[in-house]
């Protein structure tokens, strides 16, 4: 009997930029083209913006806890095993939430989403929020990860739950492209909570042996041994953009501060078509 092959998992290259300054819309579209797999820009959005949305969220009435396996205290909705009626009922009722996170402020993910959609239309491409017959996509989530040990989030992809999302949500035809993840951080723990991304994107075959086929959460530490890291060390005021297609997570914390993530996903459903949700 000839042997079973055994598939190695392939470590994926990356191409990684950092500067400083603000976002741009053309870095962007090399995310969503699968041309830059992360973008890490420090000093992307004022300090007294990202002070001013973080008392926001710990005074917001629509903080929740997590219930979904994934420690972390949230404001907003999040697609994560949901069914599309479910996440867009989710979507509406926190929208007030949402918005109250940028109360009398120039909101930083608004600027960002707004600026793409022009340049996108320029280049004849629709950009707007993912919706059904029950509602649209709130603009971002905010997150507070809570995990304790090693990772405070710990490694997973973002395809999996986009792949596995179902026929009812018209997010779903992103998974065939790159499913980009947007992190704006309004609040840092001092020691920890770093961004780690992976030289690994994982395939259908790699997501079965592993469990994770339909959530993409959590990878051991003992899969990804084989894959070299890179690890960004996040400052308040910082913006990440990464394809969430590669494996990722967030560093534990030491240190009691919170850290806060402003966090959207978006990508092409068609090549006409770029789709923007949480």
């Amino acid at each position: 009997m000839p042997k079973q092959i055994t598939q190695v998992p392939a470590i994926s290259p990356v191409s990684i930029k950092e500067r400083t300054g603000s976002i741009n819309t053309a870095e962007i579209i090399s995310v969503l083209k699968g041309e830059l797999t992360a973008l890490h820009v420090k000093q992307a959005f004022s300090t007294e913006v990202a002070e001013e949305i973080t008392t926001n969220f710990i005074g917001s009435s629509g903080l929740r806890e997590r219930r979904d396996g994934v420690p972390g205290q949230y404001v907003g909705a999040s697609h994560y095993r949901k069914d599309a009626a479910t996440y867009f009922a989710d979507a509406e009722a926190a929208r007030p939430y949402v918005e109250a996170l940028f109360k009398n402020l120039v909101d930083p993910v608004r600027a960002i989403f707004g600026a793409l959609k022009r340049e996108l239309h320029n280049q004849g491409i629709e950009l707007r929020l993912a919706r059904s017959e029950r509602g649209q996509a709130n603009v971002c989530r905010a997150l507070s990860w809570s995990g304790s040990g090693t990772f405070s989030l710990d490694p997973h992809d973002d395809v999996a739950q986009v792949l596995r999302a179902g026929d009812d949500y018209e997010l779903s035809a992103v998974a065939h492209n790159t499913v980009a993840a947007l992190n704006l951080y309004p609040s840092m723990s001092e020691n920890g909570g770093n961004l780690r991304l992976w030289s690994h994107k994982p395939t259908v075959a790699d997501r079965k042996s592993q469990g994770v086929e339909t959530t993409g959460y959590p990878y051991s530490a003992a899969y990804l041994e084989a894959f070299p890291c890179r690890e960004f060390q996040l400052k308040a005021g910082d913006i990440a953009l990464i394809d969430g297609g590669f494996v990722h997570g967030v560093t534990g914390q030491s240190d009691g501060k919170r850290r806060l993530v402003l966090n959207c996903f978006f990508g092409f459903a068609r090549p006409d078509l770029v789709l923007w949700w949480t």
